[in-house]
């Protein structure tokens, strides 16, 4: 496993999640209410809103891609 980068925070709004996976923000929501991810991931709530943890979006985009993070974003993942 590839360690969190220290530029990058632990978690991420919906809408900078969704962007970080290229899904809409709504998916992510229907995910939650669903909790139908992929992968298992889940959000947290911080002050009644959602969050996603960086480390669960990055597994996710290596599942789907085999690829690591950094690569993904730089192939417009």
């Amino acid at each position: 496993n590839q360690p969190i980068e220290t530029d990058l925070p632990i978690v991420l709004t919906t809408d900078k999640a969704s962007a970080y996976i290229n899904r809409r923000p709504q998916t992510l929501r229907k995910w939650a209410c669903l909790d139908n991810a992929p992968n298992g991931i889940r959000p947290i709530r911080i002050n009644g809103r959602l969050a996603w943890k960086v480390s669960d979006l990055q597994k996710l985009l290596e599942a789907r891609h085999g690829l690591s993070n950094k690569k993904a974003i730089g192939r417009g993942w």
